[in-house]
């Protein structure tokens, strides 16, 4: 009997992991941009190519006849994990956002945004907060942690052969440990992928104070930190079940440089 609601157990994690991480962490449909007849077919032609990119190279930022459009999946993910993301997001953001021609969706594995402006290679941080709902025990020596591994991740991101992305963790304490990572859209210089993390950084106190976990997801950079492993490779003594139970709250972002 306990073998059977083991087992149980184990397929319904799996399933609410596989249910989670196919199912978009944010949107934005801006519906003062509304896409007319030719520029919705040039959208529709626009995201295969972005789908096809990323699958290639795990990113990619091109135009069609007047649309730029950009896609990045999570530097840390497979290349299996990849492709799933990118094609559920070109196919979801049309179903959410379907006459606008500025959409932006985001996954936990990927990102993907389109415009009739062209936005490549600015910083851009308008976006949503996930915020988790309860708070840490001792906030000062959490966010002490937090601001070390933050600086250390964000100087990895900067350096060109990070492509953008930067990963640590720290021991808070005996029993717990910090995880955090940061990436940036690749489109960006140095310069502005600094900038972009360290005005998302810049917000925890405000916007994620003193939580057990933050997602910021700028449209130019990524920033996430947990109380539990999140990201790859997992060491062998890790695993991703332990985000069951966590609650979150939206905040939306509407700050943009």
């Amino acid at each position: 009997m306990n073998l059977l609601h083991n087992l149980f157990t184990i397929i319904l994690c799996l399933h609410i992991l596989s249910a989670e991480s196919q199912d978009p962490a944010a949107s934005s449909c801006n519906d003062n941009t509304k896409a007319n007849t030719t520029t919705s077919r040039s959208i529709d032609t626009l995201l295969p190519k972005l789908v096809s990119g990323t699958i290639q190279n795990g990113f990619i930022a091109t135009s069609y006849s007047g649309v730029h459009g950009l896609a990045q999946c999570r530097g840390d993910v497979s290349s299996s994990d990849c492709a799933s993301c990118i094609q559920s997001a070109a196919k979801e953001i049309r179903t959410l956002c379907p006459s606008q021609s500025d959409a932006r969706i985001w996954y936990d594995y990927c990102f993907l945004r389109y415009s009739t402006d062209r936005f490549f290679g600015e910083v851009d941080v308008s976006g949503v907060y996930l915020i988790n709902t309860q708070n840490v025990t001792d906030p000062e020596a959490f966010n002490k942690k937090l601001a070390s591994v933050m600086d250390e991740i964000s100087k990895e991101a900067v350096r060109s052969s990070s492509r953008g992305l930067g990963r640590g963790k720290r021991d808070v304490s005996d029993f717990v440990r910090l995880y955090a990572l940061v990436q940036c859209v690749r489109d960006l210089s140095e310069i502005n992928c600094a900038q972009c993390l360290a005005i998302a950084v810049s917000n925890f106190p405000t916007v994620c104070g003193d939580r057990r976990g933050c997602r910021v997801l700028y449209s130019s950079c990524y920033v996430r930190y947990e109380l539990y492993p999140f990201f790859f490779p997992l060491d062998s003594q890790e695993s991703l079940d332990s985000r069951l139970g966590e609650k979150y709250e939206r905040v939306v972002s509407h700050v943009k440089n």
